[in-house]
């Protein structure tokens, strides 16, 4: 299963189906959510148990999104009031959803000059842009029929997909705890806290409120050790649980569109393996993972292969892509494991080495350097 397909799956679906597998390993203290009276008193053990047995068949509403990460601005990314999907990665947007099934889901995009849109009709994906009039069309597969791709801008769009990757991060590095209850689009909930372990993770804490009658997540909150605000913020304003009807999932580009069609590629065949000088198909760029729940480092090698030269696209200035034109102003770092740039926001470092890979996590920069130098984020190509 890809990383992508994960990543909407989580969305797609009700947080209960993350915690099913991952609530088991999870460290509950038992303090009672009884701060607002009108809610009877529930322990963090119980509200898991609530998500875990939710069942969510429809949905729609609006979702307010806040990003403040202390990122330096970057080329070719709107701000605030944009309609570019990435630029959820800073500033505050407003989105309508429509959820009605893994395989009936819209998220738009509210900008001032347009708006942008995920549809999943079955096997239909469709990406909209209102303001330069294009749309993208996928056919997917049918074992893919519920798997779009994710948006571009990595960041969730809706409670459901935020309490989601946050929950799946629940094993023994996490503390949760209930916080009191709230109101949130006008409907009664319960606050879940999760915080982690360890002090190398920028993360200080994650709230979910849980909504008391549908136990599903209304709002989530994730909290930077540096501020005392919430640097991301993804809540309802305004949420009804009828289904909707499928007019919502249904798009005709207007006269005059743009449109790309994306068909489905067909599997390629793998190499014949009693021929070993035979070259392998080509795929994902090589991938891995130091480390474990909220201190994990990702790292990845976009080239595919090693590079001796410090120009490469992700580094290079001339490149034209947001991190290509901010690397020369970022400080440069080195260790045993070689040379490179590092970028450090409120929740999550990046270090882009000279050599061609890249290194992610919520993590110190200081983890991340070490992470640099484990052998597992080498990601030397097989006969190096």
């Amino acid at each position: 299963m890809t990383g992508s397909r994960i990543a909407w799956l989580r969305w797609l679906l009700p947080a209960a189906a993350v915690l099913a597998v991952t609530a088991g390993a999870a460290v509950v203290k038992g303090v009672g959510a009884a701060a607002d009276p009108q809610l009877p008193a529930r322990t963090a053990a119980q509200l898991l148990t609530d998500l875990q047995t939710a069942r969510l068949e429809g949905l729609s509403g609006t979702v307010t999104q806040r990003a403040d990460l202390g990122l330096p601005a970057l080329p070719g990314l709107g701000g605030q009031g944009s309609s570019d999907l990435a630029s959820l990665i800073s500033g505050t947007h407003t989105l309508r959803v429509w959820y009605s099934g893994p395989s009936s889901a819209r998220v738009a995009l509210l900008g001032t000059l347009g708006e942008s849109d995920i549809i999943t009709n079955g096997r239909d994906v469709w990406i909209w842009s209102s303001r330069d009039n294009s749309a993208i069309h996928r056919t997917l597969p049918a074992p893919e029929a519920a798997a779009p791709p994710l948006n571009p801008s990595m960041l969730p769009t809706t409670p459901q997909e935020a309490a989601a990757a946050v929950l799946a991060a629940i094993d023994p590095s996490t503390v949760v705890t209930t916080s009191g209850s709230a109101r949130v689009a006008g409907r009664a909930a319960y606050e879940l806290t999760l915080a982690p372990r360890d002090r190398d993770s920028l993360i200080s804490r994650v709230t979910v409120a849980i909504d008391a009658a549908e136990q599903v997540p209304l709002r989530v909150r994730v909290f930077a050790t540096s501020t005392a605000e919430a640097a991301i913020e993804i809540a309802f304003t305004q949420v009804t649980f009828a289904r909707p009807g499928a007019e919502h999932f249904r798009f005709n580009p207007p006269p005059g569109a743009k449109v790309t069609e994306q068909q489905a590629q067909p599997e390629k065949a793998k190499p014949d393996e009693a021929k070993p000088d035979q070259a392998k198909p080509d795929g994902p760029p090589p991938v891995a993972v130091v480390g474990r729940g909220w201190t994990a480092v990702l790292a990845a090698r976009p080239g595919g292969a090693a590079t001796s030269s410090p120009s490469s696209s992700a580094n290079d200035p001339a490149s034209g892509t947001g991190l290509g034109g901010l690397m020369q102003h970022l400080p440069a770092v080195q260790g045993s494991w070689g040379s490179g740039r590092l970028l450090s926001s409120r929740l999550f470092s990046v270090l882009v080495t000279d050599d061609g890979r890249i290194l992610v996590g919520a993590v110190t920069p200081q983890r991340l350097i070490q992470a640099a130098a484990d052998p597992a984020a080498a990601l030397k190509p097989a006969g190096a």
